[in-house]
């Protein structure tokens, strides 16, 4: 399958996710058990074709990497057991290390506290000619900060600046920052993975089933579905209030694994198309060089 064939499939997938402005979004409108026009029996047929988008990443990235003028950053939002680790794991796996970073958020530090709510994220972000990934960002600060508002009061904002719309004002400070790396040449996209609530607790009981499993189990999780309303409209506000043109969010069935990794490879396909990447052109001068090396090593 040729490149451009792979790139208007991965639009034809990808875009019935994508939430940008202005686009109507309720978060009850996405089905996370959703597989769009395949079906269980498709799912081999869906493995072989994530394997050729992710021979089709390698080679974009590979051009990303030579040409050292865009930067890529993808970050992963979800409810615990959701799929993150499973979609960066898989989607990404034929990316060259030496092209990636990638970065895992979990409570702040002491130093975080001491900072704005962005500043521990942005010390993360990729250079040019890389894949940045953000597993959870500085979007748990509009997420798991606002379903927990003592958290909040760690962060020693003064008390006059903490208002009733320091959400809103929080997302005008993201849409801002990430208005900002896009001029830069920083292109961002956002994958939700929307996870149903029996699916969560399907794997939960797997986690505690399977020995080989159990270290990821936290009783922490559990806790954290108590919230499980409040932290889906705290999901629907954020992306609602983040999405843009330039970084837009996409709201990923996370039920059904396969097509997940479906969905986020085909948003990252049309993603790195867009930027019309190519292999560095070589002038004269560089040309002359060449010769001249050829001509050394011809007579060495």
């Amino acid at each position: 399958m040729d490149l451009k064939r792979i790139v208007k499939l991965s639009q034809g997938y990808s875009r019935d996710y994508r939430i940008t402005k202005g686009k109507k979004f309720r978060l009850k409108d996405f089905d996370p058990a959703d597989t769009s026009d395949l079906k269980a029996a498709d799912k081999p047929r869906a493995k072989e074709a994530l394997q050729v988008g992710i021979q089709a990443l390698s080679e974009f990235q590979e051009k990303l990497y030579a040409q050292q003028r865009w930067g890529l950053l993808l970050i992963f939002q979800a409810m615990d057991a959701a799929g993150k680790d499973a979609a960066i794991k898989h989607v990404l796996s034929g990316l060259n290390p030496q092209g990636c970073s990638v970065s895992s958020f979990k409570a702040p530090s002491t130093e975080d506290l001491n900072h704005d709510f962005l500043w521990r994220c942005q010390k993360r972000l990729p250079e040019r000619g890389i894949f940045g990934i953000f597993n959870r960002s500085y979007y748990e600060e509009v997420l798991v900060v606002r379903v927990h508002p003592e958290y909040l009061h760690r962060q020693k904002i003064p008390p006059k600046l903490v208002t009733k719309s320091i959400w809103k004002e929080r997302f005008r400070d993201i849409r801002n920052f990430e208005s900002f790396q896009a001029r830069n040449g920083f292109v961002i996209r956002k994958f939700f993975l929307h996870v149903s609530k029996d699916e969560q607790r399907r794997r939960f009981m797997e986690r505690l089933d399977e020995p080989a499993k159990n270290w990821k189990f936290s009783t922490a999780d559990v806790a954290e579905r108590e919230h499980w309303d409040d932290y889906m409209s705290a999901y629907e506000d954020m992306i609602r209030g983040t999405a843009t043109e330039e970084a837009p969010w996409y709201v990923v069935p996370a039920d059904n694994k396969w097509f997940t990794h479906i969905i986020v490879a085909a948003a990252i396909i049309d993603a790195v198309d867009s930027l019309g990447l190519a292999y560095p052109e070589v002038d004269a001068d560089m040309r002359k060089e060449l010769e001249m090396a050829r001509t050394a090593l011809e007579a060495s």
